[in-house]
């Protein structure tokens, strides 16, 4: 019976980079796949590209690279990813420079384009609104599926780098490709697309974001290990991760995972199959391995989700110490005085909060446990002008001298605001391309 291991690499942008090299390595993977974009991920990327401060793709494309294509190259293992982000073709161009400074010469990489449709947007297209008459659309992407990653691995592709493309699509493709699944087939789609959902955000099925101590205890987190699945021709998979690594894949972990942003188990739409996640079961099968069956699915929707990104200004923000003895009410009165000098700041546009007294659940439960002996002051603010922003900073940073008794510690920033929405296309007016690079 034929089998085909497919590893996670990355559950977002930011991963860590060690276990996808422990699985390149180590775990005899036919896909590894990267999934690293985020809603504001690729917003914020469209916006820096345009602005010529990068070329678009994932600021750790190189380091991933040069550490996993030595192994992926020897082990016959295969990249899919989306790490192109706002740019998959220079992420291309640059993923061949990287194997031929290893020495990987004849590495075909395919990056796959079409999802950049602000074009279908502009000028108030298709009737989508800002959420405020003074941000401006910087981006729309649309969510494509597995179909053009399959053309691209069908084409020879032994690297497929891509912009927006649903999670799942990017581990569903390999599984239709190896198992020549039609994109009709919905009861293998709806499986296959289960077990990308399982694996798309990495460490939190094999307990990342899971532990909560003395409730959900996970051993080893320090060294928390990626999974892998072992997937079969009807779909039906394994999950596991490598021995000796940290963290733990179980019933429990997978369970919270493939309720992991689904609104309705019973209809996940995705871009390749409407899922029905309600018949799943998971079986342990030995330590860290997990047997998941019984996705399945339906015809897939007409309309494409498309992310879309508003430029929203800025967000200021400031923070300030007080601790000892009736830290509390002089952050209180720290507070008054900010909020007296900015009481230009449109309502809603300003929120001071005490880190450690207020910040997650309000005064009222931090009463219960009395008098916190330190606490940190936080102010933050959204500016439609860079000027307005920096003088919310200014404000906090004044709070040394001008404000209370031992304040201390103080920190400013200030960064551009993107605000996402979402809006749908049809299916038709979206078009995909692939294009081919060789080391």
């Amino acid at each position: 019976m034929k089998r085909v291991r497919i590893g996670a690499g990355a559950g977002f942008a930011g991963d860590r980079i060690g276990p996808a090299i422990d699985l390149a390595r180590d775990a005899r993977l036919d896909y590894l796949v990267f999934e690293c974009l985020a809603e504001r991920t690729i917003a914020l990327a469209q916006l820096s590209k345009r602005q010529g401060r990068t070329a678009g793709f994932d600021p750790l494309l190189r380091a991933r690279m040069e550490a996993v294509l030595p192994y992926c190259s020897e082990n016959g293992t295969r990249i899919v990813t989306n790490m192109g982000g706002a740019n998959p073709q220079a992420a291309a161009l640059e993923t061949v420079a990287i194997a031929r400074r290893l020495g990987l010469a004849g590495l075909r990489v395919a990056w796959v384009a079409g999802d950049d449709v602000l074009h279908l947007f502009a000028d108030g297209g298709v009737g989508l609104q800002a959420p405020d008459q003074r941000e401006r659309l910087v981006s729309a992407n649309a969510y494509l599926g597995a179909e053009p990653i399959v053309a691209a691995l069908r084409g020879g592709a032994e690297v497929v780098l891509t912009g927006r493309v649903a999670d799942p699509s990017l581990f569903l493709a390999p599984l239709m490709v190896e198992f020549d699944w039609r994109p009709d087939e919905w009861e293998e789609l709806g499986q296959g697309t289960a077990v990308g959902h399982l694996l798309e955000c990495a460490g939190q099925v094999t307990g990342g974001y899971f532990a909560d101590p003395g409730y959900k205890d996970v051993p080893g987190l320090d060294e928390l290990g990626f999974p892998f699945a072992i997937v079969e021709e009807s779909g039906e998979a394994v999950l596991t991760k490598l021995e000796g690594t940290g963290g733990a894949l179980a019933v429990r972990t997978c369970k919270e995972q493939i309720l992991y942003e689904v609104h309705d188990p019973a209809r996940y739409l995705t871009p390749d199959v409407t899922a029905d996640f309600t018949g799943i079961r998971f079986t342990e099968v030995a330590p860290n391995a997990v047997r998941v069956t019984g996705g399945t699915g339906s015809t897939r929707p007409e309309l494409l989700k498309v992310s879309t990104g508003f430029y929203a200004g800025f967000v200021a923000e400031g923070q300030i110490s007080y601790a000892g003895p009736g830290a509390l009410g002089r952050a209180h009165l720290a507070r008054e005085i900010l909020q007296k000098r900015l009481r230009w700041i449109r309502e809603g546009d300003l929120q001071i909060d005490f880190i450690g007294a207020s910040a997650v659940h309000g005064e009222a439960l931090s009463k219960l446990s009395g008098e916190p002996y330190e606490v940190r002051l936080r102010a933050a603010g959204r500016f439609f002008e860079e000027a307005e922003a920096r003088m919310l900073t200014q404000e906090v940073e004044s709070l040394y001298v001008n404000g209370p008794a031992g304040g201390g510690g103080v920190t400013i920033s200030m960064r551009e605001n993107i605000a996402m929405d979402a809006a749908f296309v049809q299916r038709s007016a979206v078009e995909a391309t692939i294009g081919y690079e060789v080391a």
